[in-house]
């Protein structure tokens, strides 16, 4: 029913393809992260919420068919639906329906509720593909409580200490969960033009995020002890010079390897990730039910093997186009 060719994930009985990269007549997204969500298709099917990201992105004049999650539609005999992935707004996990068999391609997604997108949603089924971005036990999150109150913490005793803080996501997903769960009473946001255009997209959605957008003029002097939201292209760049004295920190799931801040010459990690971590995703891989497991974008071949040695599932390893190294630089070149 789900074929992997070397435009992407498809399947035949509804000539339909999931997250290709490259061109195709009809494409499914899971979510408008660049290395998902790529231009050139002739129709593309995605959430509700992905809509006005994917014409940012893409281009206005796209043909675009969204689904609400758990609406249904018939596509040649086969029965689609999204069902929320909690990796970012409007991502979707896609569940494929035909003649008795289920198939649910996760995309992106994370188990853990950040209070911004829509939770993830346990999906029944008896093929799942799966990422493995952190698929391995190294990569142990923390609970996003306590990932906030670490972020709070550092910027506030940066104010205190007259610097600015610089905290860099990226501009769609990861910049809005830090600027939903930034505390602050006096003290501004400010937000780089790429997170200030994804808030005025994810605006005609019903969101609205706090921050206020760097125009080209900014006067520089009006910045005392505040903060400067801003996707992973500025660091080492001279557009970070104007906001001196600063302190920057990073938030991405990388942080959790030892000399990640070293390599990214940054003051601070912050462990905080869109991504399932280890547990995340034995458990979601488990609740599926499912006893074909596909795994890409990761440690494919190592997760896989995990899978196989430690509960018996038919675990195979799916190469893809883009790797998560590679997504991060794709990502932020937008």
């Amino acid at each position: 029913m789900i074929q992997f060719r070397s435009e992407g994930i498809f399947c035949p009985q509804a000539d339909v393809y999931i997250d290709p990269w490259s061109p195709v007549n009809k494409a499914i997204i899971t979510h408008g992260h660049s290395d998902h969500a790529r231009p050139g298709h002739k129709e593309y099917l995605c959430h509700t919420l992905s809509k006005e990201i994917l014409k940012l992105r893409l281009g206005s004049e796209i043909s675009i068919q969204t689904l609400a999650y758990d609406e249904t539609i018939f596509i040649n005999g086969v029965k689609i639906s999204l069902h929320p992935a909690g990796h970012i707004i409007g991502s979707a996990q896609v569940r494929l329906e035909y003649q008795g068999e289920v198939w649910v391609i996760s995309g992106d997604y994370k188990v853990f509720n950040d209070g911004v997108s829509t939770p993830f949603e346990v999906v029944k089924c008896n093929s799942f593909v799966t990422e493995s971005t952190f698929g391995l036990p190294i990569y142990d999150f923390d609970p996003f409580e306590k990932i906030y109150t670490d972020m709070n913490d550092w910027w506030q005793n940066n104010s205190k200490d007259g610097f600015n803080s610089v905290i860099i996501g990226y501009s769609l997903g990861k910049a809005q969960n830090i600027l939903q769960h930034l505390e602050t009473n006096d003290t501004r946001i400010f937000l780089h033009g790429a997170v200030a255009n994804i808030n005025d997209a994810l605006r005609f959605s019903g969101f609205d995020f706090k921050g206020e957008r760097l125009g080209e003029n900014f006067d520089r002097k009006k910045l005392l002890g505040d903060i400067i939201v801003a996707p992973m292209s500025v660091i080492g760049s001279p557009w970070l010079r104007k906001f001196q004295p600063y302190r920057i920190a990073v938030c991405s799931g990388w942080m959790a390897l030892r000399g990640a801040r070293r390599r990214y010459g940054v003051d601070k990690g912050i462990v905080l990730s869109d991504h399932c971590d280890f547990k995340q995703l034995n458990y979601a891989i488990r609740e599926t039910g499912a006893e074909n497991v596909y795994v890409t974008h990761g440690y494919q071949s190592i997760y896989a093997k995990w899978l196989r040695e430690s509960y018996g599932l038919n675990a195979v390893e799916i190469k893809t186009m883009f790797e998560p190294n590679q997504a991060e630089e794709i990502e932020e070149g937008l």
